[in-house]
């Protein structure tokens, strides 16, 4: 009997039959998360409902050395819940409890597979709401936010999920159960759970969070102000932010993302509009009005027109229905898109952008730009057909080289996305192969035998002490010819 085999028949005893899966054609639902082009049906799918049960999983997986990858809801973006076509895909959506809401504290304790709005929602008859806000926050489950210190439009002012989780508890590699960060502020010693937020599931499967919540603002106003294109709304940003003003929001969408927006959801952004700014102001009553004042005055410096205040919640979600589904909308106007993720400093938007859009130009493939620029989080969406030989493979060098860009204006190839399968051919463009073999060091301190979510960041096998990690190949993505 091989080792997954043997893990199978042993998980078996340990799940109902109904959180096993084995059968291929059910197998296939999981081989892929938000990023469609990487596709891998996994060896195993198990769907357990306790940690205990989580940690029993683990066990054996590291007993018989079978690799392991936690999945959530499945919306992220970069491969990092790729299957393991030999291993194990422990999948936390039957987490999914709310385990306490403490308005007092200011806290609440979820299970990994709770939807990260469903904790707004859950705070909210007392005040409160959970500040991190990914654009598919509808769906998406607190267990990925935390493997990939997802952020989202209000991070501009809130910050990341990093600044939101106090402590968690996690199924280690090799099966133990333990507890990282406290619930009071500055927990002791090593930042053990700061380590683990962002790691993408490669040290081990969360199976409790315990979250900050942020009380509800006393007045929120949102600004929709349309430009001739982006130069002119990359100034209003920069301008407003000079000015002090720290907005809970600033997101910019050029005239592809609108175009999209507008055929899907028909947001009623103003026509002609090369790009818009979507500006958030939330705090006290009185600063509100006196910072919308000093807003409105920039947007309309830098070349801003048909502004338009949200006269209440129905049209301040209005607003925000267009930016939150352009990732979707996309699929409207382009049969293939790849969602790009990377980050640049604010002040370099107008001349990156026009370096994006020369790309674009000179290689054919078409680019929506959509993205927080409050805090240089670009999310250009490079679309293809698929179908067209060639444009796939153009889309894949225009991708890269956007993410070149952003490195050379002194910025970054993610900025919440993660690494995953998806950008780890291009970590060296930012590390050098010391700096990524001390990066694989504290991964071998969690996982000396490499079980955890293998084949994921890191560009090449890289060994723990003179280890080697056994599972690696089998995790190059790779299509399915099925």
């Amino acid at each position: 009997m091989d080792a997954l085999a043997a893990v199978t028949s042993r998980v078996r005893t340990l799940l109902p039959d109904h959180a096993v899966i084995t059968d291929r054609a059910r197998l296939r639902t999981y081989e892929c998360d938000g990023l469609t082009h990487h596709r891998v049906v996994p060896g195993l799918v198990v769907l357990p409902e306790t940690a205990d049960q989580v940690a029993a999983v683990v066990a054996e997986c590291a007993r018989h050395q079978v690799p392991f990858v936690a999945r959530g809801s499945g919306t992220g973006l970069s491969g990092g819940a790729l299957p393991h076509a030999a291993g194990v895909l422990i999948v936390t959506s039957r987490l999914r409890r709310i385990l306490a809401v403490r308005p007092e504290d200011e806290r609440a304790v979820v299970e990994p597979g709770v939807i990260n709005l469903d904790v707004s929602r859950a705070a909210a008859p007392y005040g409160y709401h959970y500040a991190p806000d990914p654009s598919s926050r509808q769906v998406c489950s607190i267990g990925g936010n935390l493997a990939e210190n997802s952020g989202g439009a209000h991070c501009l002012k809130y910050g990341f999920t990093a600044c939101h989780v106090l402590a968690a508890d996690l199924v280690t590699p090799d099966g133990d159960l333990v507890t990282l960060g406290t619930e009071a502020p500055d927990a002791p010693g090593y930042d053990l759970l700061g380590t683990v937020i962002g790691a993408e599931g490669t040290l081990g499967v969360v199976t409790s969070v315990t979250v900050r919540l942020t009380r509800d603002p006393e007045a929120v106003t949102t600004l929709l102000a349309a430009f001739a294109g982006t130069d002119d709304a990359g100034a209003a940003t920069s301008a407003i932010i000079a000015a002090g003003i720290v907005p809970a929001a600033v997101e910019m969408m050029d005239a592809l993302a609108i175009e999209a927006a507008e055929a899907a959801v028909a947001c009623g952004y103003p026509a002609g509009a090369g790009a818009v700014l979507i500006v958030e102001l939330d705090g006290p009553a009185a600063d509100v009005a006196a910072e919308l004042s000093v807003v409105t005055r920039l947007c309309t410096d830098a070349g801003g027109f048909a502004l338009r205040v949200a006269a209440d919640d129905a049209e301040r979600e209005l607003i925000w229905k267009g930016r939150r589904s352009a990732f979707a909308a996309v699929g409207r106007i382009s049969p293939d898109y790849i969602v790009q993720d990377g980050v640049i400093p604010r002040t370099a938007l107008p001349e990156v952008l026009r370096a994006i859009a020369t790309l674009s130009a000179d290689s054919g493939v078409r680019v929506a730009n959509v993205f927080h620029a409050g805090d240089g989080n670009l999310h250009p969406l490079v679309l293809f057909d698929a179908a067209v030989p060639g444009q796939e493979q153009r889309a894949e060098e225009v991708s890269g080289a956007i993410l070149d860009l952003c490195v050379t204006h002194g910025g970054s190839i993610t900025g919440e996305h993660g690494v995953g399968v998806d950008k780890a051919r291009y970590l060296p463009r930012m590390f050098t192969d010391h700096d990524l073999d001390t990066m694989q060091l504290v991964r071998c301190a969690f996982d000396p035998a490499g079980i955890a979510n293998p084949g994921k960041i890191f560009p090449t096998p890289r060994l723990c002490g003179e280890v080697p990690r056994k599972h690696h190949a089998a995790t190059e993505p790779a299509r399915d010819i099925f």
